[in-house]
């Protein structure tokens, strides 16, 4: 147990250091100087030559690459990811206060999208070959192949625009999470779909489930108590590296919901070039979806305890 823990934290402190290495040289090769976008946003008027080299030579822009990222390295391994250049402010503050409301978007559009898919994979395995299966399998092609941004906009002007059911933008009420939570949960559930009905055809013609029934097990017991469980092994991979994938993804909905959230917060400083609060939310999330990761290996343990014995992954 020792050694597979002491292994797990070195494999992420290697895709840690890869991360933050790589996020920090296309920053530092990204064209235009911050120190003359950052000055001229809190001032509103182009700075002096002598204030932009003030600027630069404070927070060390004009020293080498390697010394750059050398001296934010030391400090982000101490928990200081460094000091925004707009807002005067850690990082790191600036990252837990947004963080909530993430946190909120990403669990709610995980959740959307287990509460569809899972119901529609297995109707749609049980029925396989039916209408039922066919349309099932319809409404995951076309949720995989919508655009976020397409459907945020789709679901704004019906719900907020022509019915008014929900606020266009906003955090902090239910309202204002239900649409932002449907655009970011739909294309996971698609994906999600797919993969319950594959595991739970794969299933349902086991041996042991042909046995169940042959001893008059309901069939509803049979699907449910005997086959679900076992075909979500696999579903818990997709849905907790998707969870990941969900936290990034929010980038895209937070922009097209105005929700404060990370994803603002990284899009903000982009367009500032405000390049500490790139760098410590780029590195946030990354470090969210490796442990993500490692959560769902825990996961497999509780749906399959053989696998903690085999040492295997599914």
């Amino acid at each position: 147990m020792l050694r597979s823990l002491l292994a797990r934290l070195g494999s992420l402190s290697v895709v840690m250091a890869g991360v933050s290495l790589i996020t920090y040289g296309f920053v530092f090769l990204t064209p235009g100087d911050p120190a003359h976008t950052i000055l001229r946003e809190q001032r509103q008027s182009s700075p002096s030559a002598a204030e932009v080299a003030a600027f630069r030579a404070e927070h060390g822009l004009d020293d080498p690459f390697l010394v750059q990222y050398g001296s934010w390295l030391t400090d982000a391994l101490q928990g200081d990811l460094g000091t925004s250049y707009l807002q005067s402010e850690p990082v790191t503050s600036l990252v837990l206060a947004q963080l909530p409301n993430t946190l909120e978007l990403a669990l709610a559009a995980t959740a959307v999208s287990v509460l569809l898919a899972v119901p529609m994979g297995v109707v749609s395995a049980v029925h396989r070959g039916t209408w039922i299966d066919r349309t099932s399998q319809i409404a995951a092609l076309v949720g995989v192949s919508m655009p976020n941004f397409w459907l945020g906009y789709l679901l704004i002007l019906v719900c907020s625009l022509w019915l008014g059911l929900t606020p266009v933008s906003g955090a902090g009420t239910l309202g204002q999470l239900v649409l932002p939570a449907l655009t970011l949960g739909t294309g996971m559930a698609a994906i999600v779909t797919r993969l319950v009905r594959a595991s739970m055809l794969e299933v349902l013609d086991a041996d042991y489930v042909d046995t169940a029934r042959s001893k008059g097990v309901r069939e509803r017991l049979v699907v449910y108590k005997h086959a679900l469980r076992n075909a979500l092994v696999p579903v818990v991979t997709i849905v907790g590296l998707q969870f990941g994938t969900v936290i990034n993804g929010a980038v895209i909905v937070e922009a097209v919901f105005q929700r404060p959230g990370l994803g603002t917060l990284l899009v903000d400083a982009v367009f500032a070039r405000d390049y500490p609060i790139v760098q410590g939310v780029v590195l946030f999330t990354t470090f969210a979806f490796v442990a993500t990761n490692q959560l769902v290996d825990l996961a497999y343990v509780a749906l399959d305890p053989r696998i903690e014995r085999r040492g295997e992954r599914p």
